[in-house]
């Protein structure tokens, strides 16, 4: 018979899907003190001796089908990842250092403020896009063909503090949203639709 411990964390992993546009999520956590600590958990998840930057990015590309076993979200400043026991913060830094998930969509999305390295899923898996980013100065800062991740999304290190212009093609197919990368901005972006 399953542990109660471990049926209340795969419950929450199955309701907690992307975090909302309210920006919460909900860590898995317990009643008593982290077992372990944070060491301890980045060891678990085979994820020991990489930086913030690194650990989202195997996550994010990750080819195993959603949800993953942990909780990893990431935020404008920081990932924070735990598991059933433990939970860990590394903090992003660097020049291009806002992290920018994009589930670019044809018919089908969700909502989703903080990107899940470990739960979101957007619609188009591994299908070649070009993706544009130009900056509110007109500064082009990506302009190349990508293929989407397993979890269908597609992502991107930019510089902080700055606002522009997201466009997406494929299929002969385009979609275009305005990005910021505040301390207060989303990093999952789920709103570009293509038409």
């Amino acid at each position: 018979m399953p542990k109660p411990l471990t049926l209340i964390v795969a419950a929450l992993l199955v309701l907690a899907g992307c975090s909302n546009s309210s920006g919460i999520t909900t860590p898995v956590t317990t009643s008593s003190p982290a077992v372990g600590g944070a060491n301890e958990l980045l060891t678990r998840l085979s994820l020991t001796g990489k930086s913030a930057q690194e650990i989202i990015e195997t996550l994010d590309q990750d080819t195993r089908t959603r949800p993953l076993p942990l909780r990893a979200s990431v935020r404008p400043d920081e990932v924070i990842l735990s598991d059933e026991t433990s939970q860990a913060s590394l903090p992003i830094v660097g020049d291009r250092a806002f992290y920018l998930a994009i589930a670019p969509f044809m018919i089908k999305t969700h909502e989703c403020f903080h990107h899940s390295l470990a739960t979101c899923q957007g619609e188009l898996v591994s299908k070649p896009v070009q993706v544009r980013i130009v900056d509110s100065a007109g500064v082009v800062l990506v302009d190349a063909e990508r293929t989407t991740y397993t979890n269908g999304f597609v992502s991107f290190w930019l510089p902080r503090n700055i606002t522009g212009t997201i466009t997406v093609a494929a299929d002969g197919r385009t979609g275009s949203v305005p990005f910021a990368t505040n301390s207060d901005s989303p990093t999952c972006l789920t709103t570009l639709k293509m038409t």
